[in-house]
């Protein structure tokens, strides 16, 4: 995680992706990079049809001057260097232009991170246009931050396991957070691994890999599975969850619902997501 992309925009969000980012870069001494995120020219305030989220298209170049301002305003106040100045722990603001969500995805894969906070129905609440563009196109892992800021992260980490190739993949990504941790609980739910491995040998991997992990396999109830991982997470006291993205097809998420859907619409916690 030695280089993390912060899409920076006016949301009520964005102060918690800062401080995130920088929790995140402190751990592995790391370059952060802003640049402004705007929408696709000719959008207007509609309702994303899958997620129900709110996309907003108002956007000038003032706004993207102010992006910039918050960005660098935060690394001065928090004494964070400028890039360039023999530290690895650093940032930088080097994009004039604003780049819009279609290009997102596009530039994050020269990236170890993508940071963007969790979309929301509210106009002042992150988008998810930018969320669905790193995670689909720039092949890289995205952090998807909550409106408060974590106090630690990555200490207590549970693993959303359904026994998906996406899952692996996630797992891969966030092998840095894993082999920090104190503590990584597998979790799986009866009846919702199909015809992948299960939790415990899952966990056996990562415990093979130097991670401190344990398997957890629960029966859903009448709860949903994004219920019940969220409903762990808060009770095993975990500051991260790491979880793929739409395992499902998008239709059946909209039709059906889902458990990432139900994640970004009501987590608490940092979530790791990959695809």
């Amino acid at each position: 995680m030695k280089t993390i992309l912060i899409p920076t925009e006016d949301h009520d969000t964005m102060p918690s992706v800062l401080q995130t980012a920088r929790l995140v870069a402190q751990t592995f001494d790391s370059y952060m990079e802003g640049f402004a995120i705007r929408p696709a020219v000719g959008t207007y305030v509609t309702v994303e049809p899958v997620s129900s989220l709110a996309i907003s298209g108002a956007f000038d170049e003032d706004t993207a001057r102010e992006a910039q301002a918050t960005f660098e305003k935060f690394m001065t106040e928090n004494g964070v260097p400028r890039a360039g100045e023999g530290n690895a722990f650093s940032w930088a603001w080097p994009r004039t232009e604003a780049t819009d969500d279609a290009a997102l995805g596009s530039y994050g894969r020269v990236f170890d991170l993508i940071m963007l906070g969790r979309p929301g129905r509210d106009v002042e609440n992150p988008r998810m246009p930018p969320l669905e563009a790193a995670l689909f196109e720039s092949g890289k892992p995205v952090l998807i931050v909550p409106k408060t800021p974590p106090a630690a992260l990555g200490r207590n980490i549970l693993i959303a396991w359904n026994g998906s190739t996406e899952q692996a993949h996630t797992n891969a990504f966030a092998m840095p957070f894993l082999k920090r941790a104190e503590k990584v609980t597998v979790l799986a739910s009866e009846g919702h691994i199909g015809d992948g491995p299960g939790a415990e040998a899952a966990a056996l991997h990562l415990r093979r890999n130097g991670v401190k992990a344990t398997a957890l396999t629960v029966k859903t109830g009448d709860r949903t599975t994004g219920e019940v991982i969220l409903d762990h997470a808060a009770s095993l006291g975990c500051d991260l969850l790491v979880k793929s993205a739409y395992t499902q097809s998008r239709l059946r998420q909209m039709i059906f619902g889902g458990a990432t859907r139900h994640i970004l619409a009501h987590a608490s916690l940092p979530v790791l997501m990959a695809h």
